[in-house]
């Protein structure tokens, strides 16, 4: 079992940090024009420590200095982590999404929980983080990519 954040998971081989700490590319899935949500602040801050931020939206073009996707599947780069910013309920269809376009991490951000995206994602042989904060967790242990 790995630990993640203060919170050990069945089914992650890895630690949140460690699972960050590996990342180039994070596709954000609600990703926001509002730079007051956390779907707009928290990818502008990865993108400020390096990452590349492909963000996942239906409604905007751009966002980040970054076209805008309107689906994971519509990516045509690999993808270290899908980082959920959509309810709960959204999750298993995103986490599907996820494995089917080879993503090596599903995480959903804080209050974000679900057992149908951890199954899916632990039979599609991804790392799993829910109810944590990527931009916490790149603070915490002060993680930056010197090129995304």
């Amino acid at each position: 079992m790995a630990k993640l954040g203060n919170r050990v998971s069945p089914t992650a081989r890895k630690s949140s940090h460690e699972i960050l700490g590996e990342a180039r590319t994070i596709a954000v899935v609600g990703a926001s024009r509002d730079p007051r949500k956390a779907g707009g602040s928290v990818p502008a801050g990865l993108q400020a420590r390096g990452f590349r931020v492909i963000p996942v939206n239906p409604h905007a073009d751009t966002l980040f200095g970054e076209r805008v996707y309107r689906t994971l599947l519509e990516i045509p780069e690999k993808v270290d982590i899908v980082d959920v910013f959509r309810p709960s309920a959204d999750a298993p269809e995103i986490a599907r999404q996820a494995a089917a376009i080879g993503a090596r991490a599903l995480w959903l951000q804080l209050d974000i929980r679900s057992d149908e995206a951890r199954r899916i994602a632990s039979d599609a042989g991804m790392d799993y983080v829910e109810d944590e904060c990527t931009a916490v967790v790149a603070s915490l242990y002060r993680i930056r990519r010197t090129a995304a």
